[in-house]
């Protein structure tokens, strides 16, 4: 079988203990050292441009719809559903979600060098935490610049099995960011939610959502 040549990659084959290097000459290492591959670099890049396109709607907000509810019945159903891209910083994007009357959800978008965290804050109506707040997940590669997804992270599964609901340790938020279309999306084997915002049509902004101040 033959070896494809890659440019600036090096390929592996470990056999009876010991390592076999191969470089893109054609070279060998039998030196019996391991050789360990350079990790994949994730694009600071298209993260920068998702957040520069999410961020260019700041002080504006959005009415949306449901698209996909596979558990039907659900609590959204028949709700007036807005997105306002409230407070935004370089590093930061605070994106309240208001389900008619309730205030209680605001999405974090937040830069971390090494690409975006997405947290869900949920609050009482008194401004407190609600005993299931902070949980998301993070980009794991570089995505694209309309499209980024984020797996439910290590913090995230622990309070889905301390709260009972083990199966939400599969989620996968995914946020979709168009010119005339913003898309939130949870998934999971055999769940999947979808709100889809009209961005053509800005509306009134709400009032600032619970535990947040004008």
């Amino acid at each position: 079988m033959k070896i494809p040549i890659v440019s600036s990659l090096v390929i592996v084959v470990i056999s009876l203990g010991s390592s076999v290097a191969v470089n893109a000459a054609g070279s060998k290492n039998t030196s019996g050292k391991s050789v360990v591959l350079p990790a994949p670099q994730v694009s600071i890049a298209t993260h920068d441009a998702y957040f520069e396109h999410l961020k260019a709607h700041c002080g504006k907000a959005y009415q949306g719809k449901i698209t996909v509810d596979n558990a039907k019945g659900g609590g959204f159903a028949g709700k007036k559903l807005i997105m306002h891209v409230r407070r935004c910083s370089e590093r930061e994007l605070q994106i309240p979600f208001h389900v008619g009357d309730d205030a209680s959800r605001t999405w974090i978008l937040t830069k971390t060098g090494s690409g975006i965290s997405l947290k869900h804050d949920h609050r009482k109506a008194d401004g407190s935490y609600d005993d299931s707040t902070m949980y998301g997940g993070h980009t794991l590669d570089g995505g694209w610049d309309r499209v980024q997804s984020f797996p439910a992270d290590q913090y995230s599964k622990e309070l889905f099995v301390k709260h009972g609901i083990p199966q939400s340790s599969g989620n996968t938020w995914q946020m979709f960011i168009y010119p005339d279309k913003f898309t939130y999306r949870m998934v999971r084997e055999g769940r999947e939610f979808r709100v889809d915002f009209d961005l053509t049509k800005a509306i009134s902004p709400p009032a600032a959502p619970w535990g947040y101040s004008d």
